[in-house]
């Protein structure tokens, strides 16, 4: 195995690394995820999981309805108060009229069947996660339109 000489990130890194540190401004009470919109190595656009804009956040409101009524992760979304981080970064492009297509998108997790079909129209090309989601659909969806999900893994 080549040692790595160069310590600079490599782009994939130095993205998801965005993503992350854009997933810290979330709200969301379950999970925070986080996701950077890049083209030609560009970033275009970023966005978390939260209320929408002029809202009130889960916590403000006495928590997350979703967890008070025990629903599992990655079903019954209609009743989250939250946008999820790559309809934020998606909205955010096209609120300052950047165009996204082909592009590459960069999600803390495995966007769910919602994003799947807005990241489908939105032209975008590439899908790179750091983790996972329980979302089969999102997969099977995905998988159709020709869009691979990369697990890019942690370097240490």
């Amino acid at each position: 195995m080549e040692k790595k000489t160069d310590k600079r990130l490599s782009w994939d890194e130095y993205f998801m690394e965005m993503a992350e540190l854009t997933a810290q401004r979330s709200t969301c009470l379950r999970r925070h995820v986080g996701a950077v919109i890049v083209k030609d190595k560009h970033i275009i656009a970023t966005g978390y999981n939260g209320a929408p804009r002029g809202l009130q956040h889960c916590d403000e409101r006495g928590g997350c309805l979703r967890q008070k009524l025990e629903i599992p992760s990655g079903q019954r979304q209609e009743l989250c108060r939250a946008l999820h981080a790559e309809q934020n970064a998606i909205i955010q492009a096209a609120t300052l009229g950047q165009s996204i297509e082909g592009g590459s998108i960069y999600v803390t997790h495995q966007p769910c069947v919602v994003c799947a079909k807005m990241i489908i129209n939105a032209g975008i090309t590439r899908i790179v996660i750091r983790e996972g989601y329980p979302d089969e659909l999102s997969r099977e969806i995905l998988d159709e339109a020709g869009l691979n999900i990369e697990m890019l893994e942690r370097q240490d």
